[in-house]
């Protein structure tokens, strides 16, 4: 049988046919490590005996958790990072008011491509799958061994298909595609394998809903969420001078597993605590109205274009409802800059939410956005366990902008239809 997408690209790095099960070490395109991980790289690559790193060229070093830094400590963390990337020669470090949210900013400057093997010491590195891309998440002390040699190993995993058809209904995009996925698989449903994207509704799903399903494949515990490079793939990395050839993923060859998804049958989803798969239909939730303190719009999930966009459109004229706050992450400078143009931050300013440089700092309940016990969270992030943004007592639910944009305006977790009532 043809071999998968994942299959033929590592069996490209590997110079020869590869099947599942089999390990390998392979050298890396791209090496990224961020302010969190990167710093237990730097030390163990000195420890191991270190002293010029493999290519710096391929090194990407983005301080994006805590920054602007919060405190002494993550002060130091990145001070460890600036200090690494001069004396190494990296050159494709991004300081603050340069940088961006890692997994929006790679693809963004073009530093990743269809068919590269990327590794990076942040498990969510298989965002850069939407591309086309073998790109996965790696521990830091294999981030260390890849800036000492270049190379990594890997097991070759199995692939699932994900068969997908129609198209998306209004208010609805990829981040409900993601979540019912994940809603069928489980959040261990695919550990250690791939997920690849196909069928005929792919050419329905935009670049930035890509980044978004590929983003979340980990939650599954896939190692990638890959989809095909197409035209929509082509023009996005031709904006960016890349050119790269198609490279469609054979629906005939050999998958571990197949689910199928029609995204004319999708409708938002919530996630509720404590689990990614844990989802439920907005039609049901909102009859609920279960009360929101916290809505957080942004992230290496849905920090992109399309969803201030998505959020704008809901809240343009209306107010945050007065017991809940919202707090906007455009995910770069780029993507700010832009929504600055096209007169969003406006709207968004003009609705009350507060506006923030690009970090990751809520996400993790890390900076810029944490809760506290008893309070609840609707956020366009990407995890939700217990704790993950702030106190153990808190709760977060997750859903597409559209959703957080209507529900910061009622106040309780609502869809974007509810708007019209």
């Amino acid at each position: 049988m043809t071999p998968s997408m994942t299959e033929r690209i590592l069996s490209a790095k590997a110079g020869r046919s590869v099947k599942p099960g089999e390990f390998l070490m392979v050298k890396a395109d791209v090496a990224l490590g961020n302010d969190i991980t990167a710093p237990v790289a730097i030390r163990e690559f000195y420890n191991h005996g270190g002293d010029r790193v493999w290519d710096p060229e391929q090194i990407v070093l983005v301080p994006d958790h805590f920054v602007p830094n919060k405190d002494i400590k993550s002060a130091e963390q990145v001070a460890l990072l600036r200090d690494f990337a001069q004396k190494q020669g990296i050159k494709k470090f991004f300081e603050v008011g340069r940088m961006g949210i890692e997994h929006v900013l790679l693809p963004e400057q073009g530093l990743v491509k269809a068919g590269d093997l990327v590794v990076g010491a942040d498990s969510h590195t298989c965002t850069y799958g939407a591309l086309g891309a073998f790109a996965t998440g790696v521990g830091s002390t294999d981030l260390a061994g890849v800036f000492l040699t270049g190379k990594v190993w890997l097991r070759v995993p199995e692939t699932i298909k994900v068969f997908i058809d129609g198209s998306f209904n209004p208010f609805v995009s990829g981040k409900d595609l993601i979540l019912k996925v994940i809603s069928i698989l489980g959040v261990d449903g695919a550990n250690y394998q791939v997920l690849e994207f196909t069928g005929p509704g792919v050419k329905n799903i935009s670049m930035d809903s890509r980044f978004t399903v590929s983003n979340m494949a980990v939650e599954a515990g896939a190692k990638a969420g890959l989809f095909p490079v197409d035209e929509i793939t082509r023009a996005y990395e031709a904006e960016r001078g890349i050119r790269v050839d198609e490279m469609p993923i054979d629906e005939n060859g050999f998958f571990r597993r197949e689910i199928r998804v029609n995204l004319d049958d999708l409708k938002p989803l919530v996630a509720f605590p404590f689990l990614p798969s844990n989802t439920r239909n907005i039609d049901e939730v909102e009859k609920e109205k279960i009360i929101v303190h916290q809505v957080v719009i942004g992230s290496c999930t849905n920090g992109r274009m399309e969803d201030l966009r998505e959020a704008a459109a809901i809240m343009k004229g209306k107010k945050v409802a007065g017991h809940t706050r919202c707090i906007v992450f455009p995910g770069s400078q780029s993507v700010y800059k832009q929504a600055v143009k096209e007169g969003l931050i406006e709207i968004f300013l003009d609705s009350e939410c507060a506006i923030s440089t690009p970090t990751c700092g809520p996400c993790l309940g890390g900076h810029m956005g944490i809760l506290a016990k008893g309070e609840r969270a609707v956020a366009t992030t990407n995890r939700n366990f217990v704790g993950r943004m702030g106190a153990m007592q808190s709760e977060v639910y997750l859903a597409s902008p559209a959703v957080a944009a209507a529900s910061a305006v009622k106040g309780y977790i609502a869809g974007p239809l509810m708007m019209n009532n």
